[in-house]
């Protein structure tokens, strides 16, 4: 009994130290591999874009398109998903999924509502504003960064730890919008 309380013990101690090599790799992925092209024009635009066209929408108006995609996430041909899915912005993040050589799980900027503007792949929500990756980088500012904790995830159905982003307009430094790079959590270690 006392030999399975002492190990269960430092189990729990050696816990905040796997999850602070986390974050260090994290942190070293965002810098030596996702800051270089993080702010580039075409999502800078996209975003933009759509902040125009979001601008006025009252939270039941989101909710509205979250419950949309919720409901045509998986059956294909669903407009929505693929103006999100189908554009250069999307075109461009599917790109670096693929240089990353199986590093990057999946990648999506939001607006600044919080909707999905672009994405690599379809995500199972439309509507991210609800969500720390979105709350605590956008809302914070424009150097806000958030790692998420390494899960299971329902679209790409790997473990991966989630880099998020505030994007910013680079001729005013206004916020407007965020990115989530999911990284594949073996590869982070």
């Amino acid at each position: 009994m006392r030999t399975l309380m002492v190990s269960s013990f430092f189990a729990l101690i050696a816990l905040p130290a796997v999850a602070t090599d986390y974050q260090v790799a994290m942190d070293n992925y965002l810098e030596t591999n996702i800051r270089s092209w993080a702010q580039n024009p075409v999502l800078v635009e996209a975003i933009s874009s759509q902040n125009q066209e979001t601008n006025g929408l009252g939270q039941a108006d989101v909710d509205a398109l979250d419950t949309q995609w919720r409901a045509e996430v998986g059956t294909g041909g669903s407009a929505l998903i693929n103006d999100v899915l189908n554009n250069d912005a999307a075109e461009f993040l599917r790109a670096q999924v693929e240089a990353s050589g199986g590093r990057i799980t999946e990648v999506f900027v939001m607006d600044a509502q919080g909707l999905n503007v672009a994405a690599s792949s379809a995500t199972s929500d439309m509507w991210q504003g609800d969500e720390a990756k979105f709350q605590m980088t956008y809302s914070v500012g424009s150097d806000a960064v958030h790692f998420g904790e390494v899960e299971l995830d329902e679209s790409s159905r790997r473990y991966q730890a989630q880099i998020s982003l505030t994007i910013v307009d680079a001729e005013t430094g206004a916020a407007i919008g965020a990115m989530t790079v999911g990284v594949d959590a073996d590869s982070l270690m």
